[in-house]
Order: C-alpha cells, then sequence, then structure tokens
C-alpha cells in the first residue's frame, strides 16, 4: 500500500546544521576550494610535476566557480614560488633583424632600461664636449700637423725636380697635374697643341719620364694621407673611449655580473666608435631636397639602437606570477612585431617587439578559457608549439601563413617554463581528445569539477565562509542565521538532491547579492532569510510571464487539463518547460485510443515527427511491459495511439513514460484515473518506475494549477519513490502539505500507482497465471485475450 509522503520530507530545512555563529560576520573567510576534493587533488598533482606535458584541463560547467576557484589555488602556490627573471629585448648589431633577448634578475630589466636611456643622452653629451673643447682642437692639429709636415718637405723636394726638367705641379681634387713651363710661364693645353710637334714630342718624353720618377713619390703622398687618417681616427676613438669610459665602468659595476649584458655594453661601445661621425652631427640639420615634409630618417637618432626594449617586468611581483588572459588571441598570448607607416612603407624595428601573456606568465601560470582559445586557430597551434619546444617566439603571423613575403624581425626565442592551465567544458575536453592527436600528449592532467558536493556539517561550514568571503569581497551585508539557511536550502535545490550542495556559485552568488540590496532598503543589518527568499520570489516574477501565460490559458480552459472527476484513458502528464534562464512545470493532458489490431503502441508525436529519440525509446519500452506481463498466453492484438494533447512544440524525454502506462492500463481496464491527480516518472520493461529530472518544477507547476482552481483537498501528484531525495519544495507547497490540501504519493512500481490513481488492487499474478477477478490487471489480462480471439475470429 502507497503512504502518502510526509511534508517534513518534501524539502530538507538548515535551521539545525548551521555553524555556531550570529552572522557570517564572524566567520573566517573561504581560503580553499570547497566540495572539489577530486579537482584539487589533480591540480596539486599536475602543479607538482615538472614535465611540460602535465599541463591541466579544467573541466566543468560554466558558473560552477572553476576558473575563479583555481586562480586563487594558483596565487596561493605562487606567493612561495621564487620571481622569475625580467626579459628585454636589444639591437642585435651583426644582424638588427633578429634581436637578442637578454634575461636580468627580477626588477634589474627596468632599471637597465632606465640606465641605458640616461646612458643614451649622456654620452651624446660627453662626446660633444670633448670634441669640441680646444684641448682636442690643438691635440688634433698636432697630429695631423706631423703629416702635413712630411707631406709639404716631399712636395718642395719633388716641385724642384720638376722645376728643373722644365714643369710646374699643380695639386688638384682628382691627382696632382704636371704641366709644362716654357719662358717661365705654364702652357695650357691649347698652347701645348700649337706647339711645333718636335717640342711637343720632347716635352713628352720629358714628362712621361719625370712621372715615373714620381710614381714612388705619389704613393708617399697616398700613404701620408692614409697614415694622417688612421692617426686622428686613432686619435678620435681615444678620446671618445676617454669620454664613455666612466659611463660605461657604472654600468658594468651594476650588471657587469651579467654575461649577456656586458657582452651587449661592448657591442655598444664598439658601435659608438665606429660611427663617431654620425653621432658628432647627429644634432646639425641635414641637407634636404625643396620638399614640404621631412624624408625618412632625416631626425632618427643614431643611439636609438642602444635603447633596451623591456617586454616582462616582474619588480613589482611577489613570487610567481598568474596570469589570467581573456583574450587568447595570437598577439595577446605571444606578442606582436608593430609596423611604422612612413611614406608608404611599414618600417620595423626592435623597440616595437611587444610581449603577451604568454611572456608575463613565464616562470608561473596562465589560466585561458579554452573555448575562446579554439576561436583563433593560429593561437592553439602556437600554444602547442610553445609547449613542446619550450620556447617563446613573436612571429609575424601573416608572413608565416604566407600571405605576405615582406621583411619583418625574427626575435630570439625566450626558453619558456610556465604550467599552462586551460579552462572549459566537459564537451570541448573529450572532442579535443578525440580529434587532436597533440592534446593529450601537453595536457595530461585532467581536474574535473562537479556540479554538486555532499551535505554535510563540514561542506555547510565551509559554504558559510563563502558567503563571508563574499560579503566581505562586495562589501555586502553579512547574512544572519536565517540568512545562511535560507542560501543552504537554495543550494540544494539548485542541486536537486537533499543530501546534496550546488557548486553553481555564481547563481548562489547572485542571489545573496540581490539578497543585500533588499537588506539595504529595509536598512536591515544583516541579509536574513526573508530577503533570501524576497529575492527568489522577484527572480521569479521577472522571468515566469510565459509559465503565467500558460496557467491563464489552462484556467480558462483554453488548454484543456482537468483538476476534477475520473476519466478512463485520460491522465494528467507533468514536463518541464527550459526557457534558458528560468525552467517551469507545465501540466499536460495524455490520451490514448485501443483497438484490436497489430501495430502495437503508436506514438503520435512521433509519426508527426514532433518526439524525440528518447521520448520514443520510451514508448517502446511500454509495449515491452505489456509483452512481459500479458501476452505470455497468447498474441497481443493491440493498437493503441498515445498523444500528449495541444502539444506543438514537440516532445522529448522519457519522464511521461510511466504516465503514458497508466494511461494505457486504464483504457484496457475501464476503470477511470482520478483526475485531481498529475503524475511524472519513467518506467522499465519490468515495471519499476524511475526517476526523473526537475520534479521540484513539475510538482509546483500543477501546484499552482490546483490553487488557481481551488484546493479541495484531493489534489496531489505521484512521483517515484526515487525522487524524494530530491524533493526541494518551495514553503508554500510545504504549508498546503501540512494543512492537507496537497498531497505526494511516492511510489516504485506501475501496480503501486495505478492503484492510487483508480482505486482499484492492481492484482498478484496467482499461480494458475491469472490475477485476481477485478483487480486493474485481471481487467486488462482479459481485454488483451478478449482482443486477440478477435482478431483470430476476424482473420479465420
Amino acid at each position: 500500500m502507497v503512504v502518502e509522503l510526509s511534508y517534513e520530507k518534501a524539502r530538507k530545512k538548515s535551521t539545525n546544521e548551521i555553524a555556531n555563529c550570529n552572522s557570517t560576520a564572524e566567520l573566517q573567510p573561504l581560503t580553499q576550494i570547497i566540495g572539489q576534493d577530486r579537482a584539487v587533488k589533480a591540480l596539486q598533482f599536475g602543479l607538482s610535476m615538472k614535465d611540460g606535458g602535465f599541463n591541466i584541463y579544467v573541466s566543468g560547467m560554466s558558473g560552477t566557480g572553476r576558473k575563479t576557484a583555481i586562480v586563487g589555488f594558483l596565487q596561493e602556490k605562487a606567493k612561495d614560488m621564487p620571481v622569475p627573471p625580467d626579459w628585454c629585448y636589444v639591437n642585435n648589431f651583426k644582424d638588427q633583424n633578429q634581436p637578442n633577448a637578454l634575461k636580468l634578475p627580477a626588477g634589474k630589466g627596468k632599471t637597465f632600461r632606465d640606465d641605458m636611456d640616461k646612458f643614451t643622452e649622456d654620452v651624446k653629451k660627453e662626446l660633444q664636449k670633448a670634441f669640441e673643447s680646444e684641448d682636442y682642437a690643438q691635440k688634433r692639429g698636432s697630429t695631423v700637423k706631423k703629416y702635413d709636415d712630411d707631406k709639404n718637405e716631399l712636395w718642395q723636394e719633388i716641385n724642384q725636380k720638376a722645376n728643373e726638367a722644365g714643369f710646374f705641379l699643380q695639386r688638384s681634387p682628382i691627382g696632382i697635374a704636371i704641366i709644362p713651363v716654357i719662358n717661365g710661364q705654364p702652357i695650357a693645353d691649347e698652347q701645348f697643341t700649337a706647339l711645333p710637334p718636335k717640342i711637343r714630342e720632347q716635352i713628352r718624353e720629358r714628362r712621361e719620364k719625370l712621372q715615373d720618377e714620381f710614381r714612388s713619390a705619389f704613393r708617399q703622398f697616398r700613404d701620408l694621407d692614409k697614415n694622417a687618417e688612421e692617426a686622428v681616427d686613432k686619435f678620435n676613438k681615444d678620446v671618445a673611449t676617454f669620454a664613455m669610459d666612466h659611463l660605461l665602468e657604472t654600468l658594468l659595476e651594476k650588471y657587469g655580473d651579467i654575461d649577456e649584458v656586458k657582452e651587449f655594453l661592448t657591442e655598444v661601445k664598439n658601435d659608438i666608435l665606429d660611427n663617431l661621425d654620425t653621432l658628432l652631427t647627429a644634432g646639425q640639420p641635414k641637407q634636404q631636397p625643396a620638399l614640404p615634409f621631412l624624408m625618412p630618417g632625416a631626425t632618427e637618432d643614431p643611439t636609438s639602437s642602444y635603447k633596451v626594449n623591456l617586454i616582462v617586468d616582474n619588480s613589482d611581483l611577489k613570487g610567481a606570477p598568474v596570469i589570467t588572459e581573456m583574450s587568447p588571441t595570437q598577439p595577446h598570448l605571444f606578442g606582436i612585431v608593430q609596423k611604422e607607416a612612413r611614406f608608404g612603407a611599414l618600417l620595423t624595428d626592435y623597440t616595437m617587439i611587444r610581449g603577451g601573456s604568454i611572456h608575463k606568465a613565464n616562470g608561473g601560470f596562465i589560466v585561458i578559457p579554452v573555448e575562446d582559445l579554439l576561436m583563433d586557430a593560429v593561437a592553439w597551434d602556437s600554444l602547442k608549439k610553445t609547449i613542446t619546444s619550450k620556447q617563446i617566439k613573436v612571429e609575424d603571423i601573416a608572413q608565416r601563413l604566407g600571405y605576405i613575403a615582406t621583411k619583418t624581425l625574427t626575435p630570439e626565442p625566450i626558453p619558456f617554463n610556465a604550467k599552462i592551465v586551460i579552462v572549459g567544458s566537459p564537451d570541448i575536453y573529450y572532442l579535443l581528445i578525440q580529434y587532436d592527436r597533440d592534446f593529450k600528449e601537453i595536457f595530461k592532467v585532467k581536474a574535473d569539477f562537479d556540479t554538486t558536493m555532499e551535505r554535510n556539517e563540514e561542506n555547510i561550514k565551509m559554504y558559510a565562509s563563502f558567503m563571508c568571503t563574499l560579503c566581505n569581497k562586495d562589501n555586502l551585508k553579512h547574512l544572519d542565521t536565517t540568512g545562511i539557511a535560507a542560501v543552504i536550502e537554495y543550494s540544494s535545490r539548485l542541486a536537486e538532491d537533499q543530501e546534496k550542495l550546488s557548486t553553481w556559485f555564481s547563481q548562489v552568488s547572485d542571489i545573496i547579492k540581490e539578497a543585500a540590496h533588499y537588506a539595504d532598503e529595509d536598512k536591515s543589518e544583516f541579509t536574513t532569510g526573508k530577503h533570501i527568499e524576497r529575492a527568489l520570489e522577484e527572480r521569479l516574477y521577472r522571468s515566469n510571464l510565459i509559465e503565467q501565460k500558460l496557467e491563464k490559458m489552462i484556467e480558462e480552459g483554453t488548454i484543456l487539463v482537468d483538476t476534477t472527476g475520473e476519466k478512463v484513458g485520460q491522465i494528467n502528464g507533468l514536463s518541464v518547460m527550459s526557457l534558458g534562464d528560468f525552467a517551469f512545470g507545465k501540466p499536460s493532458r495524455i490520451t490514448v485510443s485501443t483497438g484490436v489490431g497489430k501495430k502495437g503502441i503508436i506514438d503520435i508525436e512521433r509519426e508527426a515527427q514532433m518526439g524525440g529519440p528518447i521520448h520514443t525509446k520510451g514508448v517502446q519500452i511500454l509495449s515491452g511491459f505489456l509483452y512481459d506481463r500479458y501476452a505470455k498466453e497468447f498474441p497481443l492484438s493491440l493498437t493503441a495511439r498515445l498523444v500528449f494533447e495541444q502539444s506543438y512544440s514537440g516532445v522529448e524525454g522519457d519522464s511521461a513514460s510511466s504516465t503514458e502506462l497508466y494511461c494505457i492500463l486504464s483504457a484496457l481496464s475501464g476503470k477511470p484515473i482520478k483526475q485531481h491527480f498529475a503524475i511524472t516518472g519513467s518506467v522499465n520493461q519490468k515495471g519499476e518506475v524511475q526517476a526523473i529530472g526537475g520534479v521540484n518544477e513539475k510538482l509546483e507547476g500543477y501546484y499552482q494549477l490546483c490553487k488557481a482552481r481551488g484546493l479541495d483537498g484531493q489534489h496531489g501528484v505521484v512521483i517515484p519513490a526515487s525522487n524524494v531525495k530530491h524533493l526541494m519544495l518551495k514553503q508554500e507547497v510545504i504549508d498546503a502539505m501540512k494543512a492537507g490540501k496537497f498531497h505526494i504519493y511516492p511510489v516504485s512500481t506501475i501496480d503501486e500507482g495505478i492503484e492510487v490513481l483508480t482505486g482499484v488492487p492492481a492484482g498478484v499474478l496467482g499461480k494458475d497465471g491469472k490475477y485476481p477477478v477485478g483487480t486493474i490487471n485481471r481487467l486488462v489480462q482479459d481485454t488483451l485475450a478478449d482482443m486477440a480471439e478477435k482478431s483470430k475470429e476476424y482473420r479465420e
């Protein structure tokens, strides 16, 4: 015999479970992930593994607090880890298209950049000061004078020989000219041509002889010029070295222990000495064409190649970095080489290299949402290459993909050592496992976040600490004990289980925030249970417009649902209609028509292509039940047509299969079903009633209809007994049950359910293979046997 469910079991109260406190203000804020022991253990394992392939995929539904929890967990671990080094890009003086990467201790990157900026300014001043001094002019003049004296002496010597031979030597920008002299006067080319041939020949012979004699002297002139130039160049370099050595010494004292920086400073010094003329004339205006604008490079600073491009600055870090990249595109993750448009050309240099979040996370952790990451196929591919190669590369994607072939930079890769945590849904995890052959090699750890956790004393205390943390973080009013209890009960309702708590912390947080708003309006010291209830009611009111319209249509008789009387072959089913952010229960009339035939049970929804595969499966199970129970001694000669009346949007799921079976048994037995009942539950071929989802919404939906028509003390629902633990009904329904105006009957078998619905015993099969006379099973058995006989007679 089925026993009515007591109202105490329709909702689990939380008053006795709350920790000993007056409000959440007395509790300690939450410092750990709650209710996710499996995920925490996986995280601890993944973070302790040093191998590059043991990165972590955090699997869970959005809204369970997985990302927030992971970030908090990583931040706690990062506190005890060393601060990673800074990274800079500097000019590669050997190949400017391949900038060099410098690693410096944390905090030194910023100071090195600033020191190099100061150095470039100071070195220009020191050089200008040195080369514009009178001392420099005097010493340079002394250096040059020695070679000038030697050249003058040599010039006088060869000029005298030329005079004795009848020639005059004349210097010009293109060399030394030997000019004939007649009557003490040098002659021009026209005069030489006018001379008699014999005299011209004599002069030519003497000139050639003299040129042979002077060839060695001319070589000495060139050597003296070259030596003078080299001497001046050496003198200039000595002056420049003396002028800037004290600046370089200061830098070497601070950074000389870093070999790469020491090498860079040496290259800077050599470059300054090699380009002294450019540096000394940098401030002077250059001659430009008559254009209304400056040509590219006209104002370029020659010392810009000595600057430091700091791309990772860890000077403010306390521990390892924890980076969350919510926009994981290729440039945001791996950086970019920016370009500047100048006169139709795109120009770039190493100072335009920008780092990405992978650079910032190097030496620590990075959290990436996988759904957004997979939107950029290039970023996903680059992430895999970074993990496998253990190098961070800043690439020009257009060039990498072959879209353009312009000249660009290829910065030196930076060693990569960080733990990557990607957060996504279980569906994406399984898709990646199946279709991406590299995925399981680089993300070997899966941390599963559950949507529920056990409702025990320890977890309730931590849940209350979570409320404390939320109130402190968002500056909300703290919750008193009634508020805590109301949130715990709401959490169990979300979990659809009296023994579970929901981990949909985003929804729980929203309710607490809304309730705190109403507490502010009431000028209450704390957020109470009444404020939580009001927040839930207000949220329901904002979302249940369609539900109320459907209820109105049922009340007015537009949609036919009976809640009084008795009908054969007609029953009230319960379904859940989901609108994305809101779900509600909707009563529906289900009817069946039966007759002699061979087609079995016909699902009209399926025939109209409005039934889903799970609903079709549920209907097919009904045939299995009828065959197993009634058709062992004769063939089943039945055609029954099932339909959800006034259903225009399709039917899916098997939660109405027991309801449909009750309807068939009523039609075959001729016994009416009491229409003040509504039924939900699936069934198997053995007649066992199985649990379904959305039991709270279904019951409350039918309750609202009965309430609108007037509760008469008979209204109620029949549910699977295995769903009792899932009941977390509204207080209004509990009060109606307590007053005897609304009833819940949990059943485990079809026999128990049909007895409640018809008031007629189901009957137990006897040893003779028959059910007791007058029972539902005997009436159905007799009807089916009669149908089989009629079918046989018809065939004959």
